[in-house]
């Protein structure tokens, strides 16, 4: 489970957001909603300790995740609006980067089975810096694929996709949700998740609202 108690941020002297609270359960799904510069991607950050809060905890499994340690890292994966891929590798390359660095070891069919997933396929070998903006996306978003994280937190997931890509991250974030798995995301659009049996799954909402 993870936790965030009264969460408070400001950006140089202007507050942002304060008393920011909510609980994400397994086979939960949760939306983060809000007015752009309110704060979404400070939070999500704060959330994932990559930056610190002005007040507040965010707890994983009743600890502080300060305390978690490993055991919140290894069970986290985060997505931001920076894709985080090395231009000079393909994207077959940066998948299995990606996977060494976590401590674990993909197989070539696994790669190229999450990359054909994402619509990459024909182009497992070409550098990033080459391919569009579309299909950075795909390759970044391949990591889902592969992943064995229990909680996901995606920054604006949705953006330059197109509407295939759009349906395939659908199933893909309903089915991590269906078999257990917490989604912490933010969109400027409503998402229905649905799998590919046609089940829609509850998306809860939490809207931030700036620092009064």
């Amino acid at each position: 489970m993870l936790s965030v108690h009264n969460l408070s941020c400001q950006r140089g002297d202007k507050p942002l957001f304060e008393g920011v609270s909510f609980r994400l359960q397994a086979a939960q799904a949760l939306h983060i909603e809000g007015e752009n510069g309110v704060g979404k991607t400070s939070l999500l950050r704060i959330i994932c300790g990559l930056s610190a809060p002005d007040a507040g905890q965010v707890h994983w499994q009743d600890q502080p995740t300060s305390e978690a340690g490993e055991a919140f890292r290894s069970n986290l994966l985060y997505l931001g609006h920076h894709l985080a891929l090395k231009e000079d590798l393909s994207a077959f390359e940066n998948l299995q980067t990606d996977a060494a660095v976590a401590g674990r070891s993909l197989s070539q069919v696994q790669v190229l089975k999450a990359l054909a997933l994402m619509g990459l396929r024909g182009r497992e070998h070409l550098p990033v810096r080459v391919m569009s903006q579309g299909q950075k996306r795909r390759t970044a978003l391949a990591r889902l694929c592969v992943s064995q994280a229990a909680l996901w937190v995606l920054d604006e997931p949705f953006v330059a996709l197109d509407a295939q890509a759009l349906d395939l991250l659908r199933g893909l974030l309903a089915k991590h949700v269906a078999e257990g798995g917490m989604l912490l995301f933010t969109s400027h659009q409503k998402i229905d998740l649905a799998h590919a049996q046609g089940q829609v799954l509850a998306v809860q909402s939490y809207r931030l609202k700036a620092a009064a």
